[in-house]
């Protein structure tokens, strides 16, 4: 056992070890609550940084860095189901981020959450999330990971519906539980399969595992009857609980309305953790994946995601849902480059996603809390001088997000993946696809922008009067913002094809300069910064432009085309058809299951509990009237037939004298007739 692998268990450990005391812990401990949870995480970062520095070190001939430990669990037939945990660069950059971007989101809710009752319970819910998502990160073994994966789920439906008191809250919590679930039915049959072909479920085990040579090579050669190759398949329905906890289509339904939790739970979900898992998981399994189509599922699933969800977006009036959807289509382009790029790709957007998304959504809980709970950007505008450092550092996450050029990281990311898509071979569909997403990405952030932080404000209600009812927020809410807003800038430049240095250290490999790659990235950087000034320029021209002041409440692209307006505020009315198919069936067969279960097994029940009752009388009757009545009426007539003895026998000798004379009188009467005749 190295030194890493011999505390990389730690990390997860420590936030698991405070959720569990903070669950002890009563309901008026709230700095010793948040004291544990932040303690914990921090804790778990540093020991990530640990386990960082290992896997910069390059070996002689540049292979990735993996420092593991194996273990049996359970003993199956002859074998052993073995699990484990690993660090290598993907696991350990993932590590940091979600220890570092977690921790701040720990602090933002120390000032978020001071008022609310139930303070040390939504700390607790937040230790248990992020110690499963670490666990998650370090497993070697895609049931370990399968392990995690589900308590990460819990820990969601427990966050989302923190304030289950709103119904609302409450539904959203068991949407999101259930979707997720249905995509968890695909991974975990893809995880059965993959198990009775290669006989592991480990990732590396010293040329054993599930994605070594050797189980790859057996895998690649074998099809289905249709044709298909069975790595195709498992890599497909592997896809189906990344595409369900990472919100793409089809099961997107659920990421939007889990903004009804807390913000911090909408920055945890939507950035750092939940919403990154599916992506997680797909880089981990790539190598599988790579074998097969299934790249190409997850690129064109990405990629229509991608825009699918800036088009809703574009009509949204709420701040935290718009930014829900940017979420769905930004994990899109995650998909999109790992299905066209390779890991280093999408991992590279995910990680700058990470940082400028969780400061996004803290800066929306920032404007939400300084406006008294206000959501609604139509009623917001003019917050720019009342909230200063909220929309600098909002500022940023927007063009970062948006992509603007050269001094944001959302720029050099999303550029990535929009050069591999235009190199890749299959199709330019994906490609063409990613560039319609980032347009419409830079639409809707400036029309959010315009709507929240220009112009004059346009709330109606006298608690918010401009002057003494908006405010800026805590300093343990805006220092965690000014931190994910540096981030925001300065990480980008680890991934610029100058100096790619995240692709060299998911690679295993020493970064280079190499300035030949820009002449090669220059016509796509130049047509993704053409598309990203119109998509802006568009925003300003129907928003900017005093557009706002004359009809706040009435969107200007409803003038243009109201059908379409409101087929996109009303989500491509997805969860519509959902509620007319699937959950009509799904009632149909419900009313059908109890119809058969009352009338029809109900039916056959209450007909053999009669048949029973009515042998249980009949055996009753049998029972008392036949076999005990007969009993009883021998033993009467035996009792009275003793009675007649006992009388007979009473001691008495003169008794006795009387009845021998009879007796003989009776005799000598027989004799003398016996003669005569």
């Amino acid at each position: 056992m190295n030194g890493v692998a011999a505390y990389v268990w730690l990390i997860p450990l420590c936030p698991l070890i405070a959720a569990a005391v903070t669950a002890l812990l009563p309901r008026q401990q709230r700095r010793l609550a948040s004291g544990l949870a932040i303690g914990a995480i921090s804790l778990s970062f540093l020991l990530s940084v640990l386990s960082f520095l290992p896997c910069l070190t390059r070996t002689a001939d540049e292979r990735v860095p993996r420092f593991l430990v194996n273990f049996d669990w359970v003993q199956l037939g002859s074998g052993f189901l073995r699990l484990g945990w690993m660090v290598d660069p993907m696991s350990a950059a993932m590590l940091v981020m979600v220890s570092f971007v977690g921790g701040l989101i720990f602090i933002y809710s120390v000032g978020y959450m001071a008022n609310d009752e139930n303070f040390t319970r939504f700390f607790c819910y937040l230790s248990l999330f992020a110690a499963a998502m670490l666990g998650l990160v370090v497993a070697n073994s895609l049931l370990l990971l399968f392990i995690c994966w589900e308590i990460v789920g819990l820990a969601s439906y427990l966050l989302i519906g923190f304030w289950f008191h709103k119904p609302a809250a409450a539904a959203a919590a068991r949407k999101a539980f259930v979707t997720t679930r249905i995509g968890d039915i695909g991974l975990l049959l893809g995880m059965v399969w993959l198990y009775s072909e290669t006989g592991s479920l480990v990732f590396y085990d010293e040329g054993r595992g599930c994605l070594e040579q050797t189980a790859l090579s057996a895998l690649a050669s074998k099809t289905l009857a249709g044709g298909m190759a069975v790595t195709t398949s498992i890599s497909i329905l592997i896809f189906c609980g990344a595409a369900g906890k990472s919100g793409q289509i089809p099961l997107h339904v659920w990421l939007p309305d889990a903004m009804e939790g807390p913000t911090p739970v909408s920055a945890l979900i939507h950035a750092a953790t939940m919403v990154a898992a599916g992506v997680f998981l797909v880089a981990r399994m790539h190598p599988l994946m790579s074998l097969g189509s299934g790249l190409q599922v997850v690129a064109w699933v990405g990629a229509l995601t991608a825009v699918f969800a800036a088009s809703i977006a574009v009509a949204q009036t709420d701040i935290k849902r718009i930014l829900a959807y940017s979420t769905i289509s930004q994990l899109g382009y995650m998909m999109l480059g790992l299905g066209t790029g390779g890991v280093a790709v999408g991992m590279f957007h995910l990680f700058t996603h990470a940082f400028f998304k969780a400061l996004l959504f803290l800066g929306a809980g920032s404007v939400i809390h300084g406006c008294h709970g206000e959501q609604d950007i139509r009623r917001m505008g003019g917050l720019r001088k009342l909230m200063p450092v909220t929309f600098a550092t909002y500022g940023v996450g927007m063009m970062a997000l948006a992509g603007f050029p050269l001094f944001f990281s959302g720029f050099w990311s999303k550029d990535a993946i929009l050069h591999a898509a235009h190199t890749w071979p299959i199709s330019k569909g994906p490609f063409l696809l990613g560039l319609l997403g980032t347009l419409l990405t830079a639409f809707y952030m400036t029309r959010q922008m315009l709507y929240v932080f220009f112009g004059t404000n346009r709330s109606t209600t006298r608690a918010l009067a401009v002057s003494h009812g908006i405010h800026e927020s805590a300093p343990t809410m805006t220092m965690p913002l000014v931190v994910l807003a540096l981030f925001s800038v300065t990480l980008g430049f680890l991934g610029t094809p100058v100096w790619p240095w995240f692709d060299a250290f998911i690679a295993g490999r020493s970064a280079h300069w190499a300035l030949h790659h820009l002449t090669e990235a220059l016509p796509t950087m130049g047509l993704s910064t053409i598309i990203v000034l119109i998509g802006t320029s568009a925003g300003w021209w129907c928003y900017g432009r005093g557009q706002i002041a004359q009809s706040p409440f009435r969107d200007t692209l409803a003038g243009f085309a109201p059908r379409l307006y409101s087929l996109l505020r009303d989500r491509w009315r997805v969860d519509e058809f959902y509620a007319a198919t699937f959950q009509a069936l799904n009632q149909a067969l419900a009313e059908l299951c109890d119809l058969l279960d009352r009338r029809i097994w109900g039916g056959m029940v209450r007909l053999i509990t009669a048949a029973a009752e009515g042998f249980c009388a009949l055996s009753r009757w049998a029972d008392d009237q036949v076999i005990n009545g007969g009993f009883e009426h021998a033993c009467r007539r035996l009792s009275r037939s003793g009675g007649i003895l006992s009388a007979c026998q009473d001691g008495q000798i003169r008794n006795y004298l009387r009845v021998v004379a009879v007796a003989v009188v009776l005799l000598m009467l027989w004799l003398l007739m016996g003669e005569s005749l």
